[in-house]
């Protein structure tokens, strides 16, 4: 029996109308592209629909999505990584049967050859490119942590550490037992979306912990005297001097892991007991977060949409490391960038390449830095001047000078809230007149851990609890409160993601007249609240109304306490 022609199949789906599909085949006839290639490249169909429709015309079943319950990892492990990373092929589990799950059904050899080494009955399904890579790369089984300390315990013959590979780390099977440990943290830190990998050297012990959602979680403790061995080649990979232990060293490492090009910011400091590494993660695949997907609040988002379209001006985005400001900042720069604007940034480091930007690394041992290179930019003709961060006068003063002078500057700055950045410039020596004639926007901001949503639960908080938020009795019977329960789903945590609460602060008349007469930031703040500014724990209270995450999460990034008694309750 004949099956039947792809084109009927898109059009019996509904995936494509006529006139899009005539398109289709003659650009396919002109350009021998595949049809599907061309429909998603057209953005007529998506990748899923493709599968689905390839699905009904071999006859097998179309699997939207695979999930952890969907693999048993010992029939996973009977097929070779290689084999099916090459053909974008994968078994599982679906519907209570094993099904051998390919991206490209009218190739039958690789599934004839599956087919041999799996017992018992299988059926087969389609799925995409995509849906497949990423359940090889999160499912496939590599050997446990145990099973690595087993090996290293039993290999005491001399470590070549010399060797390094530019290739998948999933593929580095047969390797020397400490490069296959150092892969293996690398690529569980990952696999479970840490943002940094510590290995902190004691004095009888090598402890591995990644920090996922701002929280610290212990893993692997390799065997202490393999820790000279480890940290070498985490050096070897970020090309830096194995020989040099007394000093700090910073280097980088640019790895594949499965589909996933990451990029990896090295630090080595010397300790009491040994070198302690830490290894920063940036997954460049995620790209930049859109300004809407930030989620501000209704008025925040309004107040920073519009002043990031002023032509000139200093925007200063607060916050203590690892709060996201960097990501804020991308975000904006991203809304603003246009083929007839002209934006230069200066970073350290770069973190995200950006087309159509120039972007300017800061390295310091030579002179580069941040004022340096802004002095140099300044020459360069930009419209937008983005400065990693305000850390100096020197630098601070420059960007003043350059906001006066018709540029929009965007800039970080490590303070605790948005008044208390006025402070800060002013103890650094900027003068106020200056401050209030060029900064137009302050924004605080912090991360708090996003609530998981298969496995939080409703709960009524204790009268404590809701005193600390500043709420009354009555404002608190009309909001849903969750607690954190923890699932397989989250790593029992109770957690998954992040997501920021903001504190906008727009630099008006009034503002800029308290800050020529040098207010106290106290005084900046109420008047500041009066005018509409919603406080970081205020913020935080939003989120927590919307079921997104916890009181306590809320309560240990900001100073709910005093800030929300005064303007909530």
């Amino acid at each position: 029996m004949l099956r039947k022609n792809f084109s009927d199949i898109l059009l019996e789906l509904g995936i494509v109308n006529k006139e899009q599909l005539q398109e289709c085949i003659a650009e396919k006839e002109k350009t021998g592209k595949l049809l599907g290639q061309i429909l998603v490249e057209k953005n007529f169909a998506t990748k899923n629909d493709i599968a689905r429709a390839l699905a009904k015309q071999v006859g097998f079943v179309f699997v939207n999505k695979i999930t952890e319950h969907m693999v048993d990892p010992e029939l996973l492990s009977t097929i070779p990584l290689k084999f099916l990373r090459q053909h974008v092929i994968i078994p599982v589990i679906f519907e209570g049967k094993k099904t051998i799950v390919t991206a490209n059904p009218r190739d039958l050899q690789p599934l004839d050859n599956i087919s041999l080494l799996i017992p018992g009955d299988i059926k087969y399904g389609v799925s995409s490119e995509n849906v497949i890579n990423t359940a090889i790369n999160k499912y496939y089984p590599l050997e446990t942590s145990k099973e690595m300390m087993e090996e290293l315990k039993e290999d005491e013959e001399e470590i070549d550490l010399t060797a390094v590979e530019e290739r998948d780390i999933l593929e580095m099977a047969q390797e020397a037992p400490i490069v296959k440990l150092v892969n293996h943290i690398i690529f569980q830190a990952v696999k479970e979306d840490a943002s940094d990998i510590h290995i902190e050297p004691f004095e009888k012990e090598l402890k591995v912990r990644y920090r996922i959602d701002g929280v610290m979680y212990q893993r692997v403790l390799p065997p202490k005297r393999y820790q000279g061995a480890i940290v070498s080649r985490v050096k070897i990979m970020a090309n830096l001097n194995i020989a040099e232990k007394r000093l700090p060293q910073d280097g980088r490492i640019q790895i594949k892991v499965g589909d996933k090009a990451i990029d990896i910011r090295v630090s080595i400091l010397p300790c009491n007991y040994g070198e302690r590494v830490v290894m920063r993660l940036l997954d460049k695949t995620k790209g930049i977060i859109d300004l809407e997907s930030l989620d501000m609040s209704a008025r925040d988002y309004e107040i920073v949409s519009r002043n990031i379209h002023r032509p000139n001006g200093i925007i200063l985005i607060s916050g203590p490391t690892g709060s996201g400001k960097t990501t804020t900042l991308y975000s904006i720069l991203n809304r603003l960038n246009e083929p007839d604007v002209n934006i230069i940034t200066v970073e350290d480091p770069v973190e995200y390449t950006i087309n159509g930007i120039n972007q300017v690394q800061v390295k310091e041992n030579i002179g580069l830095t941040f004022a340096a290179a802004l002095r140099s930019i300044l020459r360069q003709d930009p419209d937008i001047v983005l400065i990693g961060e305000i850390r100096d006068l020197e630098t601070a003063q420059i960007s003043t000078q350059a906001a006066l002078t018709g540029h929009l500057v965007l800039s970080t700055i490590h303070t605790n809230n948005s008044p208390a950045t006025i402070t800060r410039l002013i103890d650094m020596g900027v003068e106020p007149f200056l401050i209030a004639s060029s900064v137009i926007c302050i924004m605080s901001q912090r991360l708090v851990r996003k609530l998981c949503d298969k496995c939080k639960q409703v709960y009524k908080p204790d009268i404590e609890m809701i005193k600390k938020l500043g709420l009354t009795k009555e404002q608190a019977e009309k909001i849903t409160f969750y607690k954190a329960v923890g699932c397989d789903e989250c790593l029992n945590t109770g957690y998954k993601g992040r997501l920021a609460i903001f504190e906008v602060m727009e630099i008006d008349d009034e503002i800029s007249h308290l800050i020529v007469e040098r207010a106290d930031a106290n005084v900046i703040r109420k008047k500041a609240i009066e005018k509409g500014m919603v406080l970081l724990g205020q913020d935080g209270l939003r989120r927590v109304a919307a079921g997104q995450t916890t009181i306590e999460e809320v309560l240990n990034v900001s100073y709910v306490e005093q800030a929300v008694d005064e303007y909530g309750a």
